[in-house]
């Protein structure tokens, strides 16, 4: 289970974000941060592989590295502050729609669709939305979606296909380069609670209708 000292290693790492102090308490990652988030992922799997099986059943290639790429950064510090797992078809890094979690000090990050998005999938999605647009509204202008999820997220275009300006007309999420949503959640009142992987499942199942459109333009 997630405890306190979970966050206490986040909090000390955001203080002491160099490889000497990470080294130097690598113990206290392996044992109070990443076998806990092991774990929960491995639990979050046995429902995720009854919604897809496609979802890789292993909770070791959900888990995104905490070292950070800084070759291309002007932030050169060398780990993330918070552990990230994303569960998608084809894995954690495919363009497909899927879930993601993320847990840092002090928050949890769920939600999940599509963010690795190229232009010819893009235009995939876009043909989707455009000949299935009330069916994508009725799952993204939802109360349940809008309380738990707060629309859905994403970088947009500028411009777009003046073939689906009648689209966007009816919805400017026509426009989006990125098709996602995401909560943020408290995380000390579920220190050493079962609860966790409830919330988290929630969340997931508020996404699952989106992903399930999205998978349907593929």
């Amino acid at each position: 289970m997630i405890t306190k000292a979970y966050t206490d290693f986040f909090n000390e790492l955001e203080e002491n974000n160099y490889k000497e102090w990470f080294h130097a308490n690598k113990k206290r990652y392996e044992n109070d941060v990443k076998t806990p988030f092991l774990v929960l992922l491995s639990e979050l799997l046995l429902t995720l592989n009854e919604w897809d099986s496609r979802i890789l059943d292993d909770e070791k290639k959900a888990l995104f590295r905490i070292n950070r790429d800084v070759r291309f950064s002007k932030d050169k510090t060398p780990y993330h502050t918070l552990l990230k797992a994303g569960f998608s078809p084809n894995g954690k890094k495919s363009m497909l729609p899927g879930y993601f979690l993320g847990i840092s000090a002090n928050t949890i990050h769920v939600g999940g669709g599509m963010f690795n998005v190229k232009p010819p999938e893009l235009k995939l999605v876009r043909e989707h939305i455009a000949n299935n647009t009330d069916n994508f509204l009725n799952i993204v202008t939802t109360t349940e979606f809008n309380n738990t999820l707060r629309g859905v997220k994403g970088d947009e275009a500028k411009r777009i296909d003046k073939k689906y300006e009648a689209v966007a007309e009816k919805t400017a999420l026509i426009y989006k380069k990125q098709f996602y949503a995401m909560a943020e959640i408290p995380l000390a009142k579920y220190y050493n609670s079962t609860s966790l992987k409830e919330v988290i499942l929630k969340h997931f199942k508020v996404i699952k209708p989106l992903n399930e459109f999205l998978n349907e333009a593929f």
